[in-house]
């Protein structure tokens, strides 16, 4: 029983129709699935993802209004997102600068080429070289990226935490993961965090911040990380280690396009475990993933009232 990566990421937008516009046309990512928070139904939940939402590649954002984020430690600090070689990164480059988007310069951050930079609300991202690495994803031929420069999926995910030890016991006793290497990122250690057979779609890189506040949550801040379990008998089999270990946590959360189980490590950030399946396609036909609103099934009697609460996405 081991994790196989990173699931799936969720952050928070307050500007939906901005966040769908360039998430969509500047980043050229598929919007796979088009439906809502289910804990709180006034909320748009957009899903990101290749071009047919395979998991592993999925950004989502729950619609909130809410302040910017005030930045920290306790946090899940950068989205790394993948692409193939230096090329797609130069090319990435000049596309994000033509764009207006605030953009770094090309570094070696871990022996990896990489380019950080911000979406429209600040929500730190970095383009990271992997050089082939973690499964193929499938091209969006409708993106306005090039097929040979599309996102490839989800990175290492960067977490902040004032003390290692406590994240480190979650990670390594009861995840599985184990601490492969370390580096230096502008004076902080980075302690990086493999899961399965590592790669950048299989890491977790946990900077040491005790100087730094604690974060609040708000517009372009990081909600959760999901990690990989491939089916539903592996998923339980992960609930009942929780369990034994005392690890509070959610209990299974049926979303329907997936399984889920929620657990805060002792530094305060939220993991969810989730299944690869059934995936998204359960309830639309995969030509025209996102076109429209989806409700799992328990929502859909309530389709009207929710649709009345929702604003357009597309101007």
């Amino acid at each position: 029983m081991q994790l196989n990566g990173i699931h799936h990421l969720t952050a928070v937008t307050a500007d939906i129709r901005e966040n769908f516009r360039f998430y969509t046309q500047v980043l050229g990512l598929r919007l796979v699935k088009r439906t809502v928070n289910q804990d709180d139904v006034s909320a748009y939940h957009l899903y990101y993802a290749d071009g047919a939402g395979s998991p592993g590649t999925d950004v989502t954002f729950f619609d909130w209004p809410l302040p910017r984020e005030r930045r920290g430690t306790h946090s899940i600090v950068r989205t790394s997102l993948r692409v193939r070689d230096r090329t797609s990164l130069e090319w990435w480059a000049s596309r994000l600068r033509e764009q207006g988007v605030a953009v770094g310069e090309i570094v070696e951050r871990d022996r990896r080429i990489t380019l950080d930079f911000e979406d429209p609300e600040g929500q730190r991202l970095a383009l990271v070289e992997d050089g082939g690495a973690g499964d193929d994803p499938v091209i969006w031929e409708r993106s306005p990226v090039p097929a040979e420069h599309q996102i490839r999926g989800l990175g290492p995910i960067v977490l902040s935490v004032p003390r290692l030890n406590p994240t480190d016991l979650v990670l390594t006793e009861v995840l599985g993961m184990r601490e492969s290497r370390e580096y230096e990122w502008d004076g902080d250690r980075v302690h990086v965090f493999e899961m399965a057979a590592g790669g950048p779609h299989a890491e977790l890189h946990v900077i040491v911040q005790p100087h730094l506040p604690p974060a609040r949550q708000g517009a372009g801040a990081v909600h959760h990380v999901a990690l990989r379990t491939p089916n539903q008998t592996e998923f339980r089999a992960w609930k009942a280690r929780l369990d034994s270990l005392g690890v509070p946590n959610s209990g299974e959360v049926d979303r329907f396009y997936f399984r889920s189980l929620y657990f805060r490590e002792p530094n305060g950030i939220l993991f969810e475990i989730a299944t690869d399946d059934p995936g998204f396609a359960v309830d639309e036909d995969p030509d025209t993933l996102g076109e429209s609103l989806s409700l799992p099934p328990f929502l859909e009697p309530h389709r009207e009232a929710i649709v009345a609460g929702l604003k357009p996405i597309e101007v």
